[in-house]
């Protein structure tokens, strides 16, 4: 495959277990779904909500409800920083920390014991989406005629410094096979995978203890490269097997491995998505860690929750990790169900210091197999775009890393998708 050995900066903040900030006093949920960034809302101010309720859902073609992580009051509609930079709209809860949930299932003990049809509509009515970015939801990749045979669990986490997914995998490994195992049982899939990178002995560990109980999941080893977690990519590297649009189309079904924990709560407690693990890290925080996190908490609470930022003005806000993440330029962020890591670094002011030299490393870099250097020379050409084909691009940023210019092609690329996007609107 083509990729890129990089410095992980890891071990940071995997040394504890994973604590609950669970007391914000207030909760800015998004009324975002993956490219949807305006779902009509559901409430009203001076609204009653519990944990669970409705509040906001999509209203295109994707049948997606929004949860409140809180109980407590609804005190109106703000505009927030979403992960992308960009402000959206927000249901701001203020939190009673009565923590009432709107309905109390008790724990489902056969979790298996569902039909393909309710486990579609489970997955859809609990608003479960691909936890490690991507957003889209997940209930769409099984209401499906075509026949799944193999489920693809996706630990891989190859971007330097996210470790959400890596201690997920560490504490919670029994329910993670449970979920695999009963999404083959429902979906008559013949073969799970849990791809995991090289050199993780203390996951491979956490696994095996379990397996053998499910023999029909595999834990495979892959390259310890960057972007080896890219969905196509992988599959090829673990299946050998190319497709041309969707997985499905062999018979596969990609989820990563927080979205199976979040499959899991939803078919054993009909849980929604109200929390998810962050990474909270970098050579500017005190206590780098992860930490469970109710979505629609401020990140300058969460920050100061872990002990905040160390000493310095030259600060740089990351919402995600180094390679695919954005730089957002205040702590206003809040926290979506898609966001994986804050990365607060030492701001170092990098500007290009030279044309650029077209020296060819973006184009043989590229594991899209595109040309990013020929977009970015014609980001303003839409008619040329088409045969450039930056809706192709999956936004690694190995362009941008290996630019011995400095220049972030991945900016141009990105723009160049934007003006695709629209003229095929």
């Amino acid at each position: 495959m083509v990729g890129i050995k990089l410095l992980l900066n890891k071990k940071m903040s995997i040394k504890n277990k994973i604590p609950s900030f669970d007391k914000p006093n207030y909760v800015y949920i998004p009324l975002v779904n993956h490219t949807n960034l305006a779902c009509e809302c559901c409430v009203k101010k001076g609204d009653k909500v519990y944990k669970g309720s409705v509040i906001g859902r999509r209203n295109d073609h994707f049948q997606l409800p929004i949860h409140a992580s809180v109980s407590g009051t609804v005190v109106g509609i703000e505009e927030r920083p979403y992960l992308n930079g960009a402000l959206v709209k927000c249901v701001v809860i203020e939190n009673d920390f009565k923590e009432k949930v709107v309905d109390n299932f008790p724990p489902k003990k056969d979790i298996t014991d569902y039909t393909a049809r309710e486990f579609v509509n489970i997955l859809r009515d609990c608003g479960i989406v691909g936890m490690g970015g991507s957003g889209f939801p997940t209930y769409v990749k099984y209401d499906t005629k075509m026949p799944i045979n193999t489920i693809l669990v996706n630990g891989v986490e190859c971007e330097p410094y996210i470790t959400a997914d890596y201690v997920l995998m560490r504490d919670h490994a029994e329910e993670i096979l449970e979920c695999i195992d009963a999404i083959l049982e429902i979906t008559g899939a013949t073969k799970g995978i849990i791809a995991i990178k090289v050199h993780q002995p203390e996951i491979k560990k956490e696994f095996k203890k379990y397996m053998g109980t499910y023999p029909n999941i595999e834990l495979i080893e892959v390259a310890d490269l960057y972007p080896s977690g890219w969905e196509k990519s992988l599959i090829k590297q673990v299946l050998n097997i190319d497709y041309d649009k969707l997985p499905i189309e062999k018979g596969v079904v990609v989820n990563n491995v927080s979205t199976i924990y979040a499959i899991y709560e939803a078919l054993k407690y009909h849980k929604p998505v109200m929390e998810k693990i962050i990474t909270i890290t970098g050579d500017k925080i005190e206590k780098p860690q992860n930490v469970v996190v109710k979505i629609g908490t401020q990140v300058k609470d969460l920050i100061d929750y872990i002990g905040g930022i160390k000493p310095g003005n030259k600060i740089k806000l990351i919402a995600g990790g180094p390679m695919m993440g954005v730089a957002i330029l205040t702590d206003d962020l809040v926290v979506s169900n898609n966001l994986n890591c804050l990365l607060i670094m030492e701001n170092q002011n990098e500007h290009p210091y030279i044309e650029c030299m077209r020296c060819g490393k973006c184009v043989n870099i590229c594991p899209a197999k595109l040309s990013p250097v020929l977009i970015k020379n014609n980001v303003n050409n839409v008619e040329y775009l088409k045969y450039l084909q930056p809706e192709k691009c999956i936004e690694c940023g190995l362009c941008s890393y290996i630019c011995p210019s400095k220049v972030d092609v991945r900016e141009y690329v990105k723009k160049a998708k934007l003006k695709r996007g629209e003229k095929n609107e």
